[in-house]
């Protein structure tokens, strides 16, 4: 699996914007065949920033996913509302998604 993480620092004036203009985009993704997940985060500590979680089954999936149109017209509009250069994190990964954590389990109420 192909699993990415990526932090966009979106100008002050465009938060509000991000992901309205990124809604297209995010539903295109997710509806691809080898898209795993795609979920945006807000962070908590920067108001301009969000966080971007995604998987592709394969690295096929994954350079799918980078050649699609919706990839392209999302590269372009996120160059008009980011403030800086993202960071990125790209790494393959054993599995096929997400797995369940083992050192916290709901306490019996």
């Amino acid at each position: 699996m192909i699993f990415i993480a990526v932090k966009f620092t979106a100008l002050a004036a465009e938060r509000d914007n991000w992901l309205p203009r990124l809604e297209d985009f995010t539903l295109a993704t997710r509806g691809e065949p080898g898209n795993v997940f795609f979920d945006w985060s807000h962070s908590v500590e920067n108001p301009n920033e969000f966080v971007l979680l995604e998987a592709f089954a394969d690295a096929a999936a994954g350079e799918a996913h980078v050649n699609s149109a919706h990839f392209k017209a999302a590269i372009e509009t996120m160059s008009e509302l980011v403030a800086e250069v993202p960071e990125i994190i790209n790494v393959e990964v054993e599995g096929t998604g997400w797995s369940r954590m083992a050192e916290v389990t709901p306490r019996d109420r």
